[in-house]
């Protein structure tokens, strides 16, 4: 497994927009094959940051997503909307294991 948190700064304008088109892309994502879990979070007390918690069954799926269309669609419909370039940290799963351990 591999866990992607992708931070985002949204410019507060479009903070409604670009909860639109994430929720959007999260809901074609999570119908890949390769996609354990898609989430769209934002923070509590700046409504203006979100984190997507991207769950992949391995490397090789993070990387077909990638070349999906509504993948594409996202990054290019989100760009002028962040505040600041969006930033992701990997990490890999130690609990739950693929044995359910």
């Amino acid at each position: 497994m591999l866990i992607v948190h992708v931070h985002v700064h949204v410019k507060p304008e479009y903070i409604p927009a670009f909860k639109a088109a994430s929720v959007e892309n999260a809901r074609n994502s999570v119908q890949e094959a390769g996609i354990a879990r898609f989430d769209v979070i934002q923070r509590a007390d700046d409504p203006a940051r979100f984190i997507l918690v991207e769950v992949y069954r391995s490397e090789e799926a993070a990387a077909a997503h990638k070349d999906t269309a509504h993948y594409k669609t996202w990054r290019d419909t989100v760009a002028p909307m962040m505040a600041e370039p969006r930033s992701s940290t990997k990490y890999s799963n130690v609990f739950p294991d693929e044995a359910g351990w």
